[in-house]
Formats: structure tokens, sequence, C-alpha cells
């Protein structure tokens, strides 16, 4: 199945399902490899990778780059938050065409304006976009995909920038008749509340994405009972690795020694696997000549 058409199974599935945050090729292949059927291409950590803030500051093409090494890497599809669009209507629709290209299964675009900050830095401080512009977005959006499987997503933000509950649906609505696949219903709260309050209220229109980072404490079960279609496992891995290699750097500075932390990393032969260093050794029997074929070339 292609993956467009994988993710749009997902986003449209009548279970609760999952994605998992990756940030390069590696960790996409990772989190496949933990059997995850789908993954998410986080803004966040992959501007964190390359040593960036979250703030547009990686440009579009580089995010490109790293999505390229992921597509490659793996066989789940990819919903990469697209931030803003990194534009107007007509880089989001240059945006697709070229994720397309590169066998992303889609995008959620998030209704604030471009340079984006991250939602849990002041968020009350950022304004939203114009609902009708970011409309026009979603509609190039649609308009300009080949794959009627590629997935948009509307990433609402409302609830983080204090808006309440009526702003949040019209501006769900507006996007669902658009032409959003789903809709992203973010918020930073601790508790569920405003998820539920939302729920509640939308019954279902379209399918809802959510990014429980700030309620990690409420079950799983719960979001399933609301009726939420993908939960997204936003930043954990980009984190993960953080306090492991801060942890690891400090320890060897301090001790001018890796004896200590040699049976607490990853063996190099966990690297090559991941690489597959193995098929590459199987190629190199098919395509490369014999080191005796070479021989008695030089001899002639």
């Amino acid at each position: 199945m292609k993956k467009t058409s994988q993710l749009k199974s997902l986003i449209q599935s009548p279970e609760l399902e999952f994605l998992m945050e990756a940030h390069n090729g590696l960790s996409a292949t990772i989190v496949e490899e933990a059997g995850f059927k789908g993954i998410w291409a986080s803004g966040l950590s992959i501007s964190a990778s390359l040593g960036v803030r979250d703030n547009n500051e990686a440009s579009w093409t580089q995010v490109l780059g790293v999505l390229e090494f992921m597509s490659d890497a793996t066989s789940i599809p990819i919903l990469l938050d697209g931030d803003t669009g990194f534009g107007n209507f007509n880089n989001a629709r240059r945006l697709v065409k070229k994720l397309e290209q590169r066998s992303i299964g889609g995008v959620c675009i998030e209704d604030k304006l471009f340079p984006k900050t991250n939602s849990f830095i002041n968020g009350t401080a950022q304004p939203l976009a114009d609902v009708e512009e970011f409309c026009g977005k979603i509609k190039a959006m649609k308009d300009t995909q080949t794959d009627e499987d590629f997935v948009v997503v509307a990433r609402v933000e409302s609830f983080i920038a204090g808006w309440g509950l009526k702003e949040t649906l019209r501006r769900a609505e507006a996007y669902r008749q658009a032409g959003a696949d789903a809709v992203l219903i973010h918020s930073k709260r601790s508790d569920v509340t405003e998820i539920e309050a939302f729920m509640k209220e939308w019954n279902g229109r379209l399918p809802v994405v959510v990014v429980p980072t700030k309620y990690h404490t409420t079950p799983t079960d719960r979001l399933s009972e609301l009726g939420v279609s993908v939960a997204i496992w936003a930043n954990h891995n980009l984190r993960a690795a953080i306090d492991s290699i801060q942890k690891t750097s400090k320890q060897i500075f301090n001790e001018h020694s890796i004896s200590n932390i040699e049976g607490r990393v990853a063996p190099l032969e966990e690297i090559f696997r991941l690489q597959r260093a193995d098929e590459l050794q199987e190629a190199e029997k098919k395509y490369l000549p014999s080191k005796q074929q070479n021989l008695g070339d030089n001899q002639c």
C-alpha cells in the first residue's frame, strides 16, 4: 500500500492510532522497528537536531532534505509537521508537490503566522492567522496534490492562544469546509478538559488528531472514548536522545575514559545493523568483480 494510503487509513481508522516522533533517518528506522504504523516528523525535533530554534530557522528545503532520508529509510508513512506551510498559499502548495515527490504521506499545517513560534513558548502572545487566508492555503494544497490519498491536517491553535472553545470550533469547521482531511486540536493544559469540550461539540465531523504532551497522564483509553482518531507522541525520542547524550558526554569528560560507558551504550554492531550494512555486503558480492578476477586482470 502506498504511504499516502497508509496514512489516510490511520487518520480514518475507527480505532485510536498512534504516530511516534522521529527527526532523522536513524530515529525513523527505530520507530518503525518498534512497531509504530506511522511517523510524526516533528518540526521541533528536526530543528533541534539541526541545532536551531523552532522558529522556521531551518529552511523548508533543509527540512525536505531530512525528510528524504527518513522516507528512504522506512516503509511506514510520515506526517510532516509543516508549521505554517513555510509561507503563504504559494509556498504551501509547492511544499505539497515536493512532499509527494519524496513519498511523504501528508502534512500538518498550523493556523499561526510565519515565522512560527513553538506552541509552548508564550502561547497566548502568539497571533493566529486570518481564517480566510488559512482556508485559502488549505484549498491550494488540496488542489495541488496529485495523489488523492495525500493527507492535509489543519492544526487549530486557538486553545493555545487562549481564544476558547467557540473560536476553536469556528476555525475547525472553516478548515473542514476548505477541504482539510483532519483537524489537530492542540492544548497546553495538564488535563484533557479542552479536548473533551471540543469533541463533545464537534460530533465526529472530521477525524481529530491530538498531541498529549502536556496532558500525558490522561489514559489513552479516555482519548479513544472521546473519539480521537490519532494521538501523536511528539518529541520523546529527541528528549530521550538529549538526556542520554548529555549524561554520556559528561561522564566521558569527567573520567577521561570510555571504559565505564562501553557496556551502557549501543554496540557498533547495532549501528551497522540499523544502517543495513549486511545488504551492502551482499550487493558487493553481486555487483563487484571478485578479488581473484581482479588479480587475473592485473597479471594481464
